[in-house]
Formats: C-alpha cells, sequence, structure tokens
C-alpha cells in the first residue's frame, strides 16, 4: 500500500476523477445478474463478491461481517388482481396499477368479494377501499370478516408503484396497493354499491443474513484524522416478472465511494486515516450502518463518516444531512462545495449517516437524485455522469481538506442534530 506525503495539488485530484470508470461500475451493480441486490439474496452476494475484489485490487484490507436481518418481505409471484362493475372487468398490471403493500398479510388463493368503503359499508366478505386521507391504522378500526383492503399508492414519472421493505408489521389482512387513477376508479365504484374485486397478496417474510464489507485503506496516526466513506449496496431486489436495477439507490453511491477510495488512497497526508463500509441492509431499516455503529463505538473508534446516498441527478443542490458532532466535517463539506462548484442545501438524508451520527460520531449524509426511486424506472441510463463527476469530486475535496484544513472552520450549511 502506498502511503503520499508530499502535498498534492487538489486541483490534480480533482482531475483524476473519471465519470466513465463510475459509470461502469454502475452498470455492473445494476446489470441483470445481480437482481436488484435485496438483502440475503443471491443478487446481493454476487454483488459483495465483486465490490470485495474491488476493494482489494486497491490494496485494502477487506473482511465482511454477517448480522441477521428478520422477516425481510418477499414477493414470490407476481400477484393477479382482476376487477370489475357494471361497465365490464379488468386485470391490473402488477407494479404499475397494483402492488403489494409491506403490512400485507401472505395469501396464495384469490379472494373474491363485492367492494366497500373503509369505516363506512358492513366490511364482511368486501374488499375495503380505503380513502386517501384516512391512515392504514385506522381503516383497520373495523375490518370484521373483510376480504381485504385497498390503498391510494403514487406512482412516478414513468407510472410505477415504489417498493418498501421497511415497514410496519404485518397485519390479519391482504392489503393492495392501487395507483391513483385506479384507486379514483374503484373508490367510485364502492361509493355507489357497486363493483368486486378478486386477488391475492404472494408475500412471505424471510429471516436473512445481511454481510457488510469492511475495507481499511490506510491507518490513522495515534488521536490524528480518520475517514470512514460509506454508501448501501443494497437494493429493494427483483419482483417475478419485474426489474428493479437500483442503479441511483444506491449503485451510484457505491461507485462515487469507490472511485473516490481509489485517488485517496495514494494522495491523502500521512497519519489520515481511510477506510471504506460498503453497507448492507439500508432498506429495511439501515441495519447494517447500525450494525457497524455499534462496532465502532464499542472500539472507541471516532471516525469522520461521509455517507453516499444516490448521486444520480443533480438537481440545483446536493442534499446534506449532519449528526453528531459534525461542525468541522460540515464546514470541510462546506469548503469542499465551494471549491468544487458543487452547490449544497441543509435537506434530509434519511440513510445509513443517521445511524452513525445517532451513535455518536461526526457524520454527514450527501444525496443527490433518485429517479425512479424503488421502481423499474431506476436504470443506469438515467445517471447523469456529470453528477456522478461532482459528487465524487466534493468527496475527493472533503477529504482532502481534513487532512490540511485546521482544526477549526466555519460553516454556512448548519449542523443537523
Amino acid at each position: 500500500m502506498l502511503l503520499m506525503t508530499t502535498h498534492i495539488d487538489l486541483t490534480d485530484l480533482l482531475d483524476q476523477v473519471n465519470a466513465d470508470r463510475i459509470t461502469a461500475t454502475i452498470a455492473i451493480l445494476a446489470s441483470d445478474p445481480l437482481a436488484g441486490r435485496r438483502v440475503g439474496s443471491a443478487g446481493g452476494a454476487a454483488a459483495r463478491a465483486w465490490l470485495v475484489d474491488q476493494l482489494t485490487a486497491l490494496g485494502a484490507e477487506v473482511r465482511t461481517e454477517n448480522f441477521p436481518v428478520r422477516a425481510v418481505p418477499q414477493v414470490y409471484e407476481a400477484p393477479r388482481v382482476t376487477w370489475g362493475d357494471e361497465n365490464g372487468s379488468s386485470p391490473l398490471v402488477f407494479g404499475r396499477q397494483v402492488a403489494i403493500h409491506p403490512a400485507s398479510a401472505d395469501t396464495t388463493h384469490p379472494r373474491r368479494g363485492a367492494l366497500g368503503v373503509a369505516g363506512k359499508d358492513d366490511p364482511a366478505g368486501r374488499w375495503l377501499v380505503v380513502p386517501a386521507e384516512m391512515g392504514l391504522f385506522d381503516a383497520y378500526r373495523d375490518t370484521r370478516g373483510a376480504a381485504g383492503l385497498l390503498v391510494r399508492r403514487p406512482v412516478d414519472a414513468e407510472g410505477w408503484q415504489f417498493t418498501m421493505l421497511a415497514g410496519p408489521d404485518p397485519g390479519p389482512l391482504p392489503v393492495l396497493t392501487l395507483d391513483p387513477d385506479t384507486h379514483h376508479a374503484v373508490l367510485a365504484a364502492a361509493t355507489e354499491g357497486d363493483g368486486w374485486l378478486e386477488g391475492a397478496t404472494p408475500l412471505r417474510r424471510d429471516d436473512i443474513t445481511g454481510t457488510n464489507i469492511h475495507a481499511h485503506l490506510r491507518p490513522p496516526a495515534p488521536d490524528g484524522i480518520d475517514l470512514l466513506l460509506t454508501a448501501h449496496y443494497d437494493g429493494v431486489g427483483d419482483h417475478p416478472g419485474l426489474r428493479l436495477p437500483g442503479a441511483s439507490d444506491n449503485a451510484t453511491g457505491v461507485a462515487v465511494v469507490l472511485e473516490a477510495a481509489r485517488i485517496l488512497v495514494a494522495s491523502l497526508p500521512a497519519g489520515v486515516g481511510l477506510s471504506v463500509a460498503l453497507l448492507d441492509g439500508e432498506e429495511v431499516g439501515a441495519l447494517g450502518s447500525a450494525h457497524h455503529a455499534t462496532q465502532l463505538r464499542a472500539a472507541g473508534a471516532a471516525p469522520l463518516v461521509v455517507n453516499v446516498d444516490g448521486a444520480g441527478r443533480l438537481d440545483q443542490a446536493a442534499a446534506v444531512e449532519a449528526g453528531g458532532p459534525a461542525h468541522r466535517l460540515l464546514a470541510l463539506l462546506d469548503q469542499a462545495g465551494r471549491r468544487t462548484g458543487v452547490p449544497l442545501t441543509a435537506g434530509p438524508v434519511a440513510s445509513d449517516n443517521r445511524r452513525y451520527g445517532g451513535a455518536g460520531f461526526a457524520a454527514v449524509g450527501i444525496g443527490a437524485g433518485m429517479g425512479g426511486y424503488h421502481s423499474p424506472a431506476d436504470t443506469p441510463d438515467k445517471v447523469d455522469p456529470a453528477t456522478l463527476s461532482a459528487i465524487a469530486r466534493l468527496v475527493v475535496s472533503t477529504a482532502h481538506l481534513a487532512g490540511i484544513a485546521p482544526a477549526r472552520l466555519r460553516s454556512s450549511i448548519g449542523d443537523k442534530r
């Protein structure tokens, strides 16, 4: 492993960022054989093996760490759902017009019943349409003997519903989600006392094992700065008949971290530590980072954590969320944004950075675009190469400044804790 002790100009480092190389990484992580990289899946294992090889090639000491994950929802068969009224019947398209809510019970045999309105009609034998203003908890108040619940779910610009793995515990009834247009039509039929629906919710929950990847590239000097770059490599995974590539979320973050680590390993000042954590289980509640943060705290470590969750398309400014004692880290990021021309704004980045910040570490999350969030629309062609370069340059600049900047800096981003 080569450790540089001479000063390297930041401009020279930023010129090393290669958007083509980052894009190639995303194409691999979002490819068909990796099947959406759901935690505990064969696709996730394939992604992990490839990432271990990439980090090893950088000269890192790489290890993997397992942790338990309970009750991961898995659609094991495309649901067949049909509804009708006095004007006829039509099947609903899985992923667009209909999907399975993560709180749904598992049913294999289709249930047929008349339509009703939740909270209004007799529930016995009916599929109850939940009005948009009613929450699922309230809808459960009177469901005795109901066939199931039908709730409204938004769609993205291409008409896909989003997939969620983290959520409430399963309830006693099948729960289907309908796109806004279908929900409106079904609710209108139910309100008129007309219509029926037939469908099943094939959704099991598996107890599986998640696996983090830890790579140590440079040891810190005693009481020196220790940088930890993180991104989650898991996605929500494919469904039967539906590809969910997970390009922006979060192949982009992983690719940016790999590119930054490649540049920084040979350029940071002597005594500045550098590690990478590629995390599993973010989509089921950031369990991988929770596991890692607990380990770091027990070991007495004090890294500066930079987490990248989404670098698909810069929309005016990259969102930055800070946690823990992140004043200095925010100031470094602020200066890096000015030097690289990347506009930054305080905003929610609901990802692994929160687990590190909650454990008391200085942590920032960076987010820049989530096109096609958790849907088949999250494809590599939607990712903007200029955004990839911009976020990689931002991370490289932040790390470089951490090694040479004075101990006290000011930031205009704000410390959000």
